[in-house]
């Protein structure tokens, strides 16, 4: 079927809860990505962040491939070679003693406010429970992470929220300490805010927070759903602000595709997850463990983490010059390796939809955000097919 015949049945059979542009991806490889119609596409979205060793990475199908014709599904109940692997790996490239493994970032980061619940519960008492998160975070679409996500735009029509959580603006240590009441037990952040327009804090930020945590005796959460595994140049944005936290979530690039979550904490604060306290049927099952392993050894062997850090500044320089060729239309260029967000004096969705148009997937955040995040594995080539198409966009504007 071509791509206007799948567009009519998705009308009819899916429920509309994206806005989805006309596209019919059906083929993906490296950078790209085919339509329905043979339309090729040069993709700096990566499935939002997932994506990062591009499509269909060979060392990813593989592992999927092998473990699809040995065990594909088991039960929890059992040890699971390829989640016991992928547990080591991450265990030993973070803070982390200890792993549990979910679906999703939004599950992660429900694991870990229960976690941080539970235990705040058992050390300290029944009214230790409030969860301070920043305005314009994104954590997730479930009632919790909806809860502790910082955006009304979110939140409207699923009252009444959970309560337990409180929102403070991102990027100041002193509106942190001020929050802070006798019933905060945890801190969730963003180490840059994604799905918020692609915001880095001052460099200080952080130390500020830990330290903010350490006084008062609070858990430090970083969701690194959208910026974790390599995706600024480091295995961990965290790592760029020379803090650990206490609990770290991950997701979204984890399987190069597949579907995962995992929450990473501490031995003290793991020990609170006994038997029965929390699960998932396909939490870290064979198949998306399998994938996970081999994502995370070609990141680690193929050079990723130092080819990020240099085409991202490659990257980020080649937008700063289209930002002087453009002052009336790009205010700002900021980011951190390939997590890149240009500010825009204009709404951004027309410039999506011409990009489109012209062979290119980009994305727009925070209505005014063109956010760029694409495959880890991009190369100058790329880069610059990229910043012509979007040149031409902006300079027709």
């Amino acid at each position: 079927m071509n791509s206007s015949a799948w567009i009519e049945k998705a009308d009819k059979y899916i429920m509309k809860t994206y806005g989805r542009y006309p596209l019919v991806p059906v083929k993906g490889e490296g950078c790209y990505l085919w339509d329905a119609d043979g339309k090729r596409y040069l993709d700096f979205l990566a499935g939002v962040a997932v994506n990062n060793l591009g499509h269909c990475h060979p060392k990813v199908t593989a592992a999927l491939a092998k473990q699809a014709a040995e065990l594909i599904h088991c039960s929890n109940y059992y040890h699971i070679p390829s989640q016991i692997e992928l547990a080591e790996l991450l265990c030993n490239l973070s803070f982390a003693n200890k792993a549990f493994f979910c679906n999703s970032g939004a599950e992660a980061n429900e694991a870990a406010i229960k976690l941080a619940r539970k235990y705040s519960r058992e050390k300290y008492g029944l009214d230790r429970y409030e969860i301070i998160t920043a305005i314009s975070s994104f954590h997730g679409r479930t009632m919790a992470t909806v809860s502790a996500t910082g955006q009304e735009k979110v939140q409207k029509f699923f009252d009444p929220l959970l309560h337990g959580f409180r929102h403070i603006p991102f990027n100041d240590a002193q509106a942190l300490r001020d929050a802070i009441g006798p019933g905060t037990c945890a801190v969730m952040l963003e180490p840059i805010q994604g799905e918020g327009g692609v915001v880095v804090p001052d460099a200080s930020y952080f130390q500020e927070v830990r330290k903010i945590c350490d006084e008062n005796n609070l858990i430090l959460i970083f969701d690194e759903v959208q910026v974790g595994m390599g995706r600024t140049g480091k295995m961990f944005a965290h790592q760029h602000f020379g803090i650990t936290p206490d609990i770290m979530t991950l997701a979204k690039a984890l399987a190069g595709g597949a579907p995962i979550g995992t929450m990473l904490a501490t031995d003290k604060l793991a020990e609170s997850f006994t038997p029965g306290t929390h699960g998932s049927t396909f939490g870290g099952n064979p198949l998306v463990t399998a994938a996970a392993v081999a994502t995370v050894r070609a990141i680690q062997e193929e050079g990723i983490l130092n080819h990020t850090e240099e085409i991202g500044e490659y990257l980020m320089g080649e937008l700063e010059t289209l930002g002087k060729k453009f002052p009336s239309l790009i205010t700002e260029v900021r980011g951190i390796g390939l997590m890149i967000g240009v500010e825009l004096a204009i709404p951004g969705g027309d410039i999506v939809k011409a990009a489109l148009s012209r062979g290119l997937l980009l994305n727009c955040a925070q209505e005014k955000v063109l956010r760029f995040v694409p495959p880890l594995i991009v190369g100058k080539k790329e880069v610059d097919e990229m910043i012509a198409t979007l040149r031409e966009i902006l300079a027709e504007l």
